[in-house]
């Protein structure tokens, strides 16, 4: 049942996982951490939410889901991989189970895998802007952004991730604003006032993304990377974390008020509560023991409240 268990955490791409695999296409699929997916799909679900114009017919149900294929599975899948590549000396101290150190594949067939899914990415986008009749391919542009993003946060000399704050921030956008924004635009005009509340947003993100880097103190310690956990200690680093997630949320809140959409603010706000009583319980007394319990426990009400927010801007016309 254990090693059940364990090879399930190794496919998924989560921590706790065995070695062992022998399929190429699992082993693929493992450097893709599908686990990652499903806050990019669900981002386009709020991006389509907040244009406003989103109907349930069947070409509006297959654009939303060739645009979660992008988010999700392609583009998603490129930045794991490319960042699982530029991270095999990392991987080999915090996580010598993963495909590249345990030698499951070779470094040739990771790139090749790593350019497959960016043009087939690149591709998708380029379908979804003809298909929705754009002047300007802003589907693409945001995919071309994303890509980009994805480079310079894993690759050498910028590597922003050797930065707690760049790098997290350029993480939480990415989990955040950019899914969001491809749904937005596929629905409707994405605007700056979209832009703006998904990248304030996105600091929520950050928190999120600081919770990641506490499996990696060891080996990010002795590689020089400035995560927050080796920048501040874990305890402080914890903090700042629960402080980012729950203050940008309650600051959304905020502006939906700002805007009379107090039903939702509402709701946002009670969300917020139940992410506050787990990170008491389990994330601020053990970070390093409980931060997969902590994210799986409380991370199903901030991306609850992601689609409160897409209902009520969607609502307000915004």
């Amino acid at each position: 049942m254990a090693n059940r268990s364990a090879k399930t955490r190794q496919l998924l791409g989560m921590k706790g996982a065995a070695p062992g695999e022998t399929s190429i296409w699992k082993i693929r699929l493992q450097l893709m951490k599908p686990i990652t997916w499903i806050p990019l799909i669900w981002g386009v679900v709020c991006g389509a939410a907040s244009s406003g114009n989103y109907t349930w017919t069947l070409e509006d149900i297959l654009k939303a889901a060739t645009c979660m294929l992008l988010s999700g599975p392609l583009l998603a899948g490129y930045t794991q991989t490319l960042n699982d590549f530029y991270d095999r000396e990392i991987d080999a101290i915090n996580e010598p189970y993963r495909p590249i150190p345990s030698g499951a594949i070779s470094v040739p067939q990771v790139i090749t895998q790593i350019f497959l899914l960016l043009f087939a990415g690149l591709g998708i986008a380029y379908l979804l802007d003809l298909w929705a009749g754009h002047q300007f391919p802003n589907v693409t542009a945001i995919a071309l952004l994303g890509s980009f993003l994805a480079y310079i946060y894993s690759a050498p000399p910028l590597k922003l991730k050797k930065n707690g704050w760049l790098g997290n921030y350029a993480l939480g956008a990415s989990y955040i604003a950019l899914p969001w924004w491809a749904g937005h635009a596929l629905f409707g005009e994405l605007n700056s006032t979209i832009i703006i509340l998904t990248l304030i947003y996105s600091l929520a993100g950050l928190g999120i993304a600081v919770v990641n880097d506490f499996k990696s103190v060891e080996g990010d310690r002795q590689l020089g990377l400035q995560s927050l956990p080796v920048m501040f200690g874990v305890t402080t680093a914890a903090w700042i974390c629960v402080i980012m997630i729950d203050v940008f949320q309650a600051g959304i809140a905020g502006y939906l008020i700002s805007i009379h959409e107090n039903l939702y603010a509402t709701i946002l706000l009670l969300l917020v509560i139940p992410q506050i009583t787990f990170q008491d319980m389990y994330f601020l007394r053990a970070p390093l023991e409980n931060d997969v319990k902590y994210q799986a426990s409380a991370q199903p009400f901030l991306v609850l409240g992601m689609l409160v927010t897409g209902l009520a801007l969607g609502h307000a016309g915004i």
